[in-house]
């Protein structure tokens, strides 16, 4: 099996058009640090921005999809997709209304997803036993499962920053992530291609 890249990607783009603009990756990884820095520093108020982004996401969806029943309104799914919308619409009205209760049930799901998401690693790496590796998945499984349970018995004590710690985390990987790219771009070769 190769390890070449697919044929699509142009590594000739990332030197002529990304190389030169090495230092806005650079720049956008040191904003999401300051964020990052900002959601740690106040866990409850960037649990509630990650409820409210949920609900916009939420009310978003609900338009896509009573728009869509309307468009396919002759076809037997009408109801079907009415119906999910208007849930979707009033699920995402209620994350605005009460944020808290919100957050408490995204806790919880996040909670039981990773216990299953965790289950289901363990499971996949049981299968791939013969292979090498499979102990790394195994592990990962395990730690996740264990990271699913340690939420779901706080909870809900844990509902007004484990959703916040969750955001201040992801955006500490992507800013180092675009740093570290900008960095990459910047030692490029200019005739790298």
């Amino acid at each position: 099996m190769s390890s070449s890249a697919p044929a699509e990607f142009d590594f000739g783009s990332l030197n002529t058009e990304l190389r030169p603009r090495w230092g806005w990756f650079v720049a956008l990884g040191v904003a999401l640090l300051v964020l990052a820095f900002v959601a740690f520093a106040n866990l409850m108020a960037a649990t509630i921005v990650s409820v409210f982004m949920v609900g916009v996401l939420m009310t978003i969806g609900a338009v896509v999809q009573i728009v869509h029943a309307v468009r396919v309104k002759r076809w037997g799914g009408f109801f079907y997709w009415l119906l999910g919308g208007l849930l979707y619409g009033v699920a995402g009205v209620l994350t605005f209304y009460n944020p808290l209760l919100a957050a408490a049930v995204l806790t919880l799901v996040l909670a039981i997803s990773l216990i299953a998401a965790g289950i289901l690693r363990l499971w996949a790496s049981i299968r791939m036993r013969p292979l090498d590796g499979w102990g790394w998945i195994a592990a990962s499984g395990v730690i996740t499962i264990i990271a699913g349970i340690v939420f779901a018995l706080h909870w809900p004590a844990n509902t007004l920053f484990l959703l916040g710690i969750v955001l201040a985390v992801d955006l500490t990987f992507q800013g180092i992530s675009a740093i570290a790219f900008g960095m990459t771009l910047k030692a490029m070769s200019p005739k790298t291609a």
